[in-house]
């Protein structure tokens, strides 16, 4: 059965299946990442990975993968196939798609950032199915985005368009590791919430799930420090969508786990911001922490459709 590799490489651990040529998941598996043994073994865990499911795809589906597709975290130059940085896996210039097309046989791989690839595949066969422009922004350590136009994911002149959570909304605010302060993704992302929350209610174990659990039950210290984050992160979408005017919002990452608790207020708080500009629908992502594996194998389908033609 024809089929390609799909990997999704994340700070702690790897998700990865074999996708046929229709989407459909053939095989899933997961492994820890490594990255406490160091770059290189990330690296080598990466290429074992991709090895075991080519073997098992020989084996079980009676053909190796044609190609191969991987989302990697932090700086990527897609084009070039290298992976340039990555903080939380210690890596920098990694030949990754070299690397992997060496280890599977000369297969077409392709390399791709991890937000964005998340982002292709909820913009083809998640949240964002059949909508020409979308802006979809997980929200987790970080913020991030992905901006879809017509099935595909803009990178920009540089592969750094998207990076919502580094537009400043708080001047003079927390620090950010990008260098500047007030960063969106300072006050608003969910690590962001877990901090201010574990100070405003005196438990350094509390995070943000159990903030938006206090907020459901009205603890009104939790609702104080829930609106704050709500709110700097309307700021922070009204000024991306006056930019790209997205015709959907597409939220996911661990705060839009809480469910209506976040869409409420968050709809409400940008709604009262916009003047001039088109309200986007603002919606939760659908695919959840498989959207990246699945974007991996959009990648990977979209590669080889791209030889054939050419």
């Amino acid at each position: 059965m024809r089929h390609v590799i799909a990997l999704d490489v994340g700070g702690t651990g790897m998700k990865a299946a074999l996708v046929g040529a229709d989407g459909t998941l053939l095989h899933e598996a997961r492994r820890a990442t490594g990255r406490d043994r160091g770059a290189d073994a990330v690296v080598e865990s990466i290429l074992g990975f991709a090895t075991d499911l080519r073997a098992y795809g020989t084996t079980h589906l009676g053909a190796a993968a044609e190609a191969a597709g991987v989302a990697v975290p932090g700086i990527v130059d897609a084009e070039d196939g290298i992976a340039v940085y990555a903080a939380n896996l210690g890596w920098r210039d990694v030949p990754l798609r070299a690397l992997l097309a060496e280890r599977l046989g000369g297969v077409p791989v392709a390399l791709g950032h991890d937000v964005r690839t998340g982002g292709l595949a909820e913009g083809r066969i998640g949240a964002g199915k059949g909508t020409d422009r979308f802006l979809f922004v997980p929200l987790g350590t970080g913020i991030a985005g992905a901006i879809g136009i017509a099935g595909a994911i803009e990178a920009g002149a540089h592969g750094c368009a998207g990076e919502i959570g580094h537009i400043v909304v708080r001047p003079g605010g927390p620090a950010c590791g990008c260098g500047q302060r007030g960063c969106l993704e300072t006050v608003a992302s969910a690590a962001a919430v877990t901090r201010a929350w574990a100070t405003a209610s005196g438990d350094a174990e509390a995070d943000a799930a159990d903030c938006a659990k206090a907020v459901a039950s009205g603890d009104a210290r939790a609702v104080r420090v829930w609106q704050d984050a709500v709110d700097a992160l309307a700021d922070g979408l009204v000024t991306a969508l006056t930019l790209l005017d997205p015709r959907t919002l597409i939220i996911g990452g661990g705060l839009a786990e809480a469910g209506e608790t976040l869409f409420t207020p968050l709809r409400a708080a940008v709604e009262e911001r916009v003047t001039f500009q088109k309200l986007p629908a603002i919606v939760p992502a659908a695919l959840g922490d498989t959207a990246g594996c699945l974007g991996a194998g959009l990648l990977a389908w979209d590669l080889l459709a791209t030889e054939v033609s050419a």
